[in-house]
């Protein structure tokens, strides 16, 4: 078994000395009320968490997916990256905000068929685009617009891949603490 390498930068609060840091964690912390363990570990390179915010903003805003979709695609990610902490994240966010019914949201963290056919076709074509690494076959793309999304959608899918990258390697690299928030919804890995 390989042991994982853990980074031993600090995390950082709205206390920090360093500008920079202290400038994009109020940002984050207007916006959601408390600074999350990732941001507080992400900021230790301020363009990093910046790019991952803005990233974040715009699937969220310009994707063309419901909050529902956009949360089938998040948590899908993270699910196939394995990142304990966005897993978490996401399924409190699917249950409290996105309103994400909780049996596809349980079938997502525990790799089981999606009973919703839209919803399933679009955490497969998901889960293809980021085990595959982009090189998708016809028939995932043939299944993916039938079952009713558009082309556009695959870029969509894209970019959260890209956000949801950089959170959850950068949850890997530091091991990130899930915070109180999510711990109703904590995950420790694939079955």
């Amino acid at each position: 078994m390989t042991v994982q390498s853990k980074l031993s930068l600090p995390s950082h609060d709205l206390e920090s000395k360093d500008p920079a840091i202290r400038r994009v964690l109020e940002g984050a912390s207007k916006k959601l009320g408390f600074i999350p363990n990732m941001y507080a570990n992400m900021v230790n390179l301020p363009p990093l968490l910046e790019t991952y915010l803005y990233g974040y903003d715009k699937f969220r805003t310009k994707s063309g997916f419901n909050s529902v979709e956009q949360e089938v695609v998040l948590l899908t990610i993270s699910y196939e990256n394995s990142c304990h902490y966005c897993v978490a994240a996401h399924s409190m966010l699917a249950d409290n905000v996105s309103k994400v019914p909780g049996d596809v949201t349980d079938a997502i963290r525990e790799r089981r068929a999606i009973p919703d056919p839209k919803l399933a076709a679009l955490s497969l074509f998901t889960a293809a685009m980021v085990t595959r690494r982009g090189w998708v076959e016809q028939h995932d793309t043939d299944h993916f617009l039938a079952a009713g999304f558009e082309e556009k959608h695959i870029l969509a899918i894209l970019l959260a891949i890209s956000v949801k990258t950089i959170s959850n390697y950068s949850n890997h690299l530091f091991d990130t603490p899930v915070d109180d928030i999510f711990k109703s919804r904590e995950w420790h890995g694939k079955a």
